[in-house]
C-alpha cells in the first residue's frame, strides 16, 4: 500500500462489483450497467454532489470496458488537452485499441469554445467524453454535447452506502487493515451520518482519526465518538451558494414559507446560512413571499418582512440569523392569499394586449377651466363628504366590471376587508 494515497483514492473500486451505491443507475439490468457490460458506450455527463461517487464511476467503467483512460481537470486544462488526447487515442503505438475515455472533471467549467472543441471528437467517436459536474448540466453544459450523451443524476450516498465502504476501508489490506482498530458499529454510523452523503468526506474523517490517535496500553487504536468529533470538524450541508443546490435550497426555503411549515422553513434557512448565503439575499426573499403569497391575508406580514430586511442590513451576522428567522416564521405561519399578484398580472396582460377602454370623465384631471367645460372632473363625489367615507359611483373604464383584476381568496384580513367592503356597498356599514 502506497501510504502517501489518502484513503479516499485507495478505497476507489476497481469494478462494478465493488462499486457501493447508485443502484438505480448502476444496479444489475440498469440501462447504464447494461451498456457498460455490453461494452455499447457512448458518451456521459454525470452530475451530482461533491463525493457522490462520479470520479470512481468513470473509473470503473474505463476498467470494465478496458478502454484507455484520460483524465483532465476542466480549471486547469484547456483545447491543448482535448488535442493531444485525440492525437494519442488515433495514434496505434500509444493506443493499439483506438479507444479512449476522457473524463472532464467538473465540466461546467470549460468555456463554449473549450466544449465546441469537443463537439467533433464526440460525435464521430474518436473519444467517449465522461464529463462529472456539481451543476445542472441543462444549464451549464453545451446544448449539443447534452444531446450527444446520457445525462445521468447521481444522488448523495446514503449512510448504508458509507458504512458499508466505512467497513470495507477498516477491512482491506490497502486500506487500514493493517492497523489494530476498535471502533464501535455506532460511531462508524455516526460518521455516516455527519458526511451528508460524501464518502470523500467520510473515509478522509476516519484516515484522520485513526493516523492521529495513538494506541492504547492494550495494542489498539480507540476511535471513539468524540476521536471522530475532533476529526470531522465542520458539518456542512450539501451547499453551494454559487451552485444548483442554491437554487434548489432557496427554492424550497420560498416553497415552505408558502406551504405554511414552519420547520421546514427554518431547515432550508439554516442549510442556507450554513452554506455562506448572504442574509440581505435571504430577507429579500422573505419580503417577496410576504408580498406575493401572504399579500392582504395579513398585511402585517410585509411590514414585518422590511423591517427584518432593515434590522439584518443594521445588525449583520450572527445575530441577523434571529432577525431571519423571527420574519420568516411569521410568514410560514401567515394565512395566504395571491389574489394581489394574480390581479397585477392580470392588470399588466390586459393593458398589454387589450383594448382596455377610456378613463371615465369624472375621475379625469381637470387642471383648467378649459378642460372643465369639456366635462373633464364633471360629477365627481369626494367620498370623504359622505358618512362613511365611500359614495358609489364608477371608477372602472366602461366593459370593465368590479373583479376583473382582484378576486378575494377570502381568508384573514382580506376576508375581513371583503365582508366591510360589501358592507359598505350596502349602506349598513356600522357606526
Amino acid at each position: 500500500m502506497n501510504e502517501k494515497e489518502p484513503l479516499a483514492f485507495r478505497m476507489r473500486p476497481k469494478t462494478l462489483e465493488e462499486y457501493v451505491g447508485q443502484e438505480h443507475v448502476i444496479g444489475p439490468g440498469k440501462l447504464l450497467y447494461r451498456t457498460i457490460k455490453a461494452d455499447r458506450l457512448s458518451s456521459i455527463i454525470l452530475f451530482g454532489p461533491p463525493g457522490c461517487g462520479k470520479t470512481s464511476l468513470a473509473k470503473v467503467i474505463s476498467e470494465t470496458t478496458k478502454y484507455k483512460f484520460y483524465k483532465i481537470n476542466a480549471v486547469t486544462a484547456g483545447v491543448a488537452d482535448i488535442k493531444r488526447v485525440v492525437e494519442e487515442t488515433r495514434n496505434y503505438m500509444m493506443n493499439p485499441t483506438g479507444k479512449s475515455i476522457l473524463f472532464i472533471d467538473e465540466i461546467h467549467r470549460f468555456n463554449k469554445l473549450q466544449q465546441d472543441a469537443l463537439l467533433p471528437y464526440v460525435e464521430n467517436g474518436t473519444i467517449i467524453l465522461i464529463g462529472a459536474t456539481t451543476e445542472n448540466p441543462y444549464f451549464e453544459v453545451n446544448k449539443a454535447l447534452i444531446s450527444r450523451s446520457m445525462v445521468i443524476k447521481l444522488n448523495p450516498l446514503t449512510e448504508e452506502d458509507i458504512y458499508k465502504i466505512l467497513k470495507n476501508a477498516l477491512e482491506r489490506k490497502d486500506g487500514l487493515g493493517e492497523y489494530s482498530i476498535k471502533i464501535e458499529d455506532s460511531t462508524l454510523r455516526k460518521i455516516a451520518d455527519i458526511s451528508n452523503g460524501d464518502v470523500r468526506t467520510a473515509l478522509n474523517g476516519l484516515e484522520i482519526a485513526v493516523l492521529t490517535t495513538s494506541m492504547s496500553s492494550d495494542g489498539y487504536i480507540h476511535i471513539t465518538d468524540e476521536v471522530i468529533k475532533n476529526s470531522i470538524q465542520n458539518r456542512k450541508a450539501i451547499f453551494d451558494k454559487n451552485g444548483d443546490t442554491h437554487y434548489d435550497n432557496i427554492s424550497a426555503f420560498i416553497k415552505s414559507m408558502r406551504g405554511s411549515d414552519p420547520d421546514a422553513t427554518l431547515l432550508y434557512l439554516a442549510r442556507a446560512l450554513n452554506g455562506g448565503e448572504d442574509p440581505v439575499f435571504l430577507a429579500r426573499r422573505i419580503v417577496i413571499c410576504a408580498s406575493e403569497d401572504v399579500g392582504l391575508a395579513d398585511p402585517q406580514a410585509l411590514v414585518i418582512a422590511t423591517s427584518a430586511m432593515q434590522a439584518v442590513n443594521m445588525i449583520g451576522m450572527p445575530e441577523a440569523r434571529i432577525i431571519l428567522a423571527e420574519a420568516a416564521v411569521y410568514v410560514a405561519n401567515c394565512k395566504k392569499s395571491n389574489a394581489t399578484y394574480l390581479g397585477i398580472n392580470k392588470a399588466l396582460e390586459d393593458v398589454a394586449n387589450s383594448d382596455t377602454g377610456e378613463i371615465p370623465m369624472h375621475i379625469r384631471n381637470a387642471p383648467i377651466e378649459k378642460m372643465r367645460e369639456l366635462g373633464y372632473n364633471e360629477g365627481y363625489k369626494y367620498p370623504h363628504d359622505y358618512p362613511e367615507g365611500w359614495v358609489d359611483q364608477r371608477y372602472l373604464p366602461e366593459g370593465l366590471e368590479r373583479g376583473a383584476f382582484w378576486q378575494p381568496a377570502g381568508r384573514g384580513w382580506e376576508e375581513w376587508r371583503v365582508e366591510q367592503s360589501e358592507r359598505d356597498r350596502s349602506g349598513n356599514a356600522p357606526k
